[in-house]
């Protein structure tokens, strides 16, 4: 059963964070050295969101709400959710706010 809703969380919030957090990195020109970090953290950052979807259910679901509709950035979420991404995320922050490092 663990496993049929660790599946559910990674299809539902993790895999399309990812691919948005992707999408918005590469949009940005983001160095690939800096995309690869990012990457490389959500991968290893998984358990840490399956652990809080699954210990807090109602945060899973308006996560996914909240960035499907915009108000809430991926990488914002990723960094709160897992905060050893903090430091790639904020790597990447000049060029998502349009500035070149």
């Amino acid at each position: 059963m663990q496993d049929l809703v660790a599946a559910l969380i990674s299809f539902f919030l993790i895999d399309p964070l990812q691919a948005k957090v992707t999408d918005t990195l590469t949009a940005a020109r983001v160095p690939q050295a800096v995309l690869a970090a990012v990457t490389t953290c959500a991968r290893e950052a998984r358990p840490v969101i399956v652990d809080r979807a699954t210990s807090d259910p109602w945060w899973a679901v308006s996560s996914i709400v909240h960035v499907w509709i915009g108000n809430v950035r991926p990488e914002a979420l990723l960094a709160d959710t897992a905060p050893a991404c903090r430091p790639a995320i904020e790597a990447a922050r000049p060029f998502l706010a349009g500035k070149e490092a």
